[in-house]
């Protein structure tokens, strides 16, 4: 991992918790980072929309930033059960998931939605995190360089730089299965994306490719110290404070 690029550990919640728990696991997740005192790292939860002002509070003074899982790209609208940026931001957001595998399948969301709700993030104040990544029939059809070069160009907004921009490299097939690409496919996989963002950005070193995929306490070591992975998106193991602080201390 480039330690010129902060390394980021991110931890989407996705539709699981209800206040209480929301409450005892962002109480556990703070206290674990105030003890750690890191200087050197970034820890960001992303809770339900509907839990993320208690979150927020809750965290206040930690160093753990906040994140919303999805935004409309509208900042207001009829849209019904949609949330903007700016609702997110107003609540103490930082930072916006946009382009989810699972948004891109269960809702149908293409590169051309997600690029504007990336741009919807920059509006707002968001720094987005554009989410890549191909499916096992993708893969096994040797097609996952040329997925995510398109997704890429497809999903990054005209100006991005690497101060508004993280992308996060999730393979469909390895979330929430347990089966996790080799050390060598995600290094593959990264270098490839940093090669097409230095078409698209001219920071792109400097942009920090995230890896997710079901990233765990005891893989995260190996899979932080792959070439051109600066962090990871963890869901499942977000939801244990122990678990997450664990990929973190690996980072």
């Amino acid at each position: 991992m480039a330690r010129s690029r902060q390394p980021l550990i991110a931890g989407n919640w996705k539709m699981n918790g209800l206040r209480a728990d929301a409450l005892a696991l962002a109480a556990g997740v703070a206290e674990g980072v105030r003890r750690a005192g890191w200087t050197d790292r970034e820890v960001l939860v992303c809770p339900p929309a509907t839990l993320l002002m208690a979150v927020a509070d809750a965290v206040i003074g930690s160093g753990v930033l906040v994140g919303g899982q999805n935004c409309h790209a509208d900042a207001s609208g009829a849209h019904t059960g949609d949330i903007s940026a700016e609702m997110l931001r107003d609540v103490g957001a930082g930072h916006v998931i946009v382009g989810h595998s699972e948004r891109r399948t269960d809702c149908g969301e293409t590169d051309t939605i997600v690029r504007a709700k990336a741009e919807a993030a920059w509006r707002a104040g968001l720094l987005p995190i554009v989410c890549i990544g191909e499916t096992l029939a993708e893969r096994e059809a040797g097609r996952t360089l040329a997925v995510l070069e398109t997704q890429l160009k497809g999903s990054v907004p005209a100006g991005a730089a690497a101060a508004k921009l993280v992308v996060a490299y999730e393979p469909v097939w390895a979330i929430g299965t347990g089966k996790t690409p080799t050390v060598a496919e995600v290094a593959s996989a990264h270098a490839h994306i940093r090669h097409v963002l230095g078409a698209l950005i001219p920071d792109a070193g400097a942009v920090r490719l995230l890896y997710g995929g079901s990233v765990k306490g005891s893989n995260a070591g190996e899979l932080l110290a792959a070439g051109d992975v600066d962090g990871a998106l963890v869901g499942g193991a977000s939801l244990k404070a122990d678990e997450f602080l664990a990929i973190a201390k690996a980072a």
